[in-house]
């Protein structure tokens, strides 16, 4: 059962054990003195009714002389008693919500760092492989879900765990014969509880899974909503989702009607205790076995403890949910990254790039991206990586970064295998602009700053240089608000060539000895390209540089070029070397010069 999954939750219970041990000694306390308030008020009940029948004529006394009779000041300390004990209970029971409530907050706060701390460990395999709205899921739905069970769940199972024996003990020392038919409905739903958990269970998890995928699509649908209006696809995907949620509505009336019998349930069987109370508690009083106060005792008793039984299925529904929440969390925090990181330290200053007869297929398509690809860059050298679309350019500085492993084959730094190389301080060198520019729901300021290292100084004047280097600053600075604009959701607010020239900025502030550009120009046109390239010139003096792209006029003054192809190095030199050989580099520059003079002419 998933509830078993609930014991993962342990080392938190430890670490908290000190603040937990104080709530749940204070929940002893606050029942010890809530147990003793029915007591009280039947022992009142009974001072009360001696004084009467012992003063015939006390309605024509006055408050002083009904004061001065001896039962009075016994009846008046009772009274004392009842306010005393209902005092410390009330205390008691705000020292608990203070410690038990607050230790389920702070355990919440563990396990969701704990889990975005792991999502960042993973490899870039299993965020292909797992959609965002479960992922998503699991650290917002799933962990509130763990911490009402922490929380009141875990509070108001202590609470019936101390209560009832107390209860039971004080009806059993009143009268023996009255507690059983006062607790014979109790039985029953003990024998209801076994059954439902099982139907909630099922469900539980069933609808789980279902809001996780609820989650997905609307995340998809904010992200791709300008696509959605291009191609007038609202009235469908609207359709889609009214359909998602009819299902998940469905699966979730299934468990509420399964909810819905608690209450009712429970209802009946305390109104059946109270029945049981009055109707035998009044024939024992009749043939004067007990007292009146002891049936105010034992109908006090009754509904002390209504509350925390009623609140016994939800408490059941809770754990129950939490425990499927709980194993769906176990699932992911047990999936071990693909990449681990070395612990041997590079300086890309000094150390070469070497490629060994790497092979590389892709784990979620069976694509194979690249052919026992081999090469050397020596520190220091502009290198560029050409072709077509799809044959594997951009695999390349995948690997370079290490988001996967070859399959075969070997990437060295230096003389040290790349599994071995500690990837923290290894990426903290290089500069890296992506294919699939990325930019945060920020400011353009901080959307480039983002690049900068934690001990970067001087860090607006590296911002502007490397604006400008990109060839964006003029740009900003025509914006109303300048570096302070906000870019909105993934950039939407900016135009493809503004957030490519953005990113290259990013990647250049933090001053890095490797610079990798993946086809970060494409949706700039040919004046700019070239300018940055120029200005990218100076900039990558004594810098090792790798520049991916499928536009061949910008390359004439790399040392060295790979021509790729269907996943293999098919021709590697320099742009003069390469045009001699009239190969296949040569048919790419000749038709895109042709595209690009009918441009012109056109």
């Amino acid at each position: 059962m998933a509830i078993l999954q609930l014991a993962s939750l342990n080392k938190y219970l430890w670490k908290y054990k000190f603040r937990l041990f104080i709530g749940i000694a204070c929940i002893f306390l606050s029942n010890f003195f809530l147990v003793e308030i029915p007591n009280d008020v039947g022992r009142t009940v009974d001072y009360a009714l001696k004084i009467a029948s012992k003063t015939p004529n006390i309605n024509t006394l006055n408050w002083i002389a009904v004061l001065q009779l001896p039962d009075t000041k016994v009846l008046l300390w009772e009274i004392v008693q009842i306010f005393k004990h209902t005092f410390l209970q009330g205390i008691f029971l705000f020292i608990t919500r203070q410690t038990i409530i607050v230790t389920s907050r702070k355990i919440e706060y563990d396990l969701k760092n704990e889990m975005y701390a792991h999502y960042q460990d993973l490899d870039a395999n299993f965020f292909k492989m797992n959609n965002t709205g479960d992922l998503m899921s699991r650290i917002t739905e799933d962990v509130n879900r763990v911490r009402d069970y922490l929380g009141p769940s875990f509070m108001y199972l202590v609470n019936i765990a101390f209560l009832l024996p107390m209860v039971i003990y004080k009806m059993y020392s009143l009268n023996s014969t009255l507690m059983f038919y006062v607790l014979l409905p109790f039985p029953i739903l003990s024998l209801s509880v076994f059954y439902v958990n099982n139907l909630i269970d099922k469900r539980s998890e069933v609808i789980q899974s279902k809001l996780s995928d609820l989650t997905t699509m609307a995340q998809e649908t904010f992200s791709g909503i300008r696509v959605i209006k291009s191609f007038v696809r609202e009235k469908s995907m609207r359709n889609l989702f009214e359909k998602d949620c009819e299902d998940y509505k469905e699966k979730s009336l299934r468990l509420t009607r399964i909810d819905a019998l608690w209450f009712p349930l429970i209802t009946l069987l305390i109104g059946i205790s109270n029945v049981l109370t009055l109707y035998i508690g009044g024939k024992l009083y009749m043939n004067g076995v007990i007292t009146y106060g002891v049936i105010i005792k034992f109908m006090m008793f009754v509904n002390v403890v209504t509350f925390p039984v009623s609140s016994l299925g939800w408490v059941t529904s809770m754990i129950i949910r939490a425990g499927t929440s709980l194993k769906r969390i176990n699932v992911f925090m047990k999936t071990i990254p693909a990449i681990i990181s070395g612990s041997k330290k590079v300086n890309l200053r000094n150390d070469g790039i070497e490629f060994k007869n790497v092979n590389f297929t892709y784990p979620e398509t069976g694509i194979q991206a690249l052919k026992n690809i081999s090469f050397l860059i020596p520190p220091a050298e502009k290198w560029a990586i050409v072709g077509r679309t799809g044959c594997g350019k951009s695999t390349l500085a995948e690997l370079l970064f290490r988001r996967y492993d070859p399959n075969d084959g070997e990437i060295t730094i230096g003389a040290v295998s790349m599994k071995e190389i500690d990837l923290n301080y290894f990426r903290s060198q290089i500069g890296y602009t992506p294919q699939e520019v990325f930019l945060f729901s920020d400011t353009i300021a901080n959307n480039i700053l983002f690049g900068a290292n934690d001990e970067t100084v001087n860090r607006e004047n590296l911002m502007e240089q490397a604006a400008k280097m990109a060839s964006i600053h003029e740009e900003i600075m025509a914006l109303p608000n300048g570096y302070q604009t906000m870019v909105g959701e993934r950039g939407i607010t900016l135009s493809g060539g503004q957030k490519q020239r953005i990113s290259i900025a990013r990647a250049l502030i933090s001053q890095p000895f490797l610079v990798v550009l993946d086809d970060c120009l494409s949706a700039v046109d040919t004046q700019t390209e070239n300018f940055i390239l120029r200005q990218l010139d100076t900039f990558l003096q004594h810098k090792t540089s790798l520049v991916i792209t499928h536009r061949i006029f910008s390359l004439q003054d790399f040392d060295q070029i790979l021509m790729m192809e269907k996943g293999e190095i098919v021709e590697q030199g320099t742009h003069q070397t390469l045009l001699s050989m009239q190969g296949k580099y040569y048919e790419m520059y000749m038709q895109q010069q042709k595209e690009t003079l009918e441009e012109q002419s056109n």
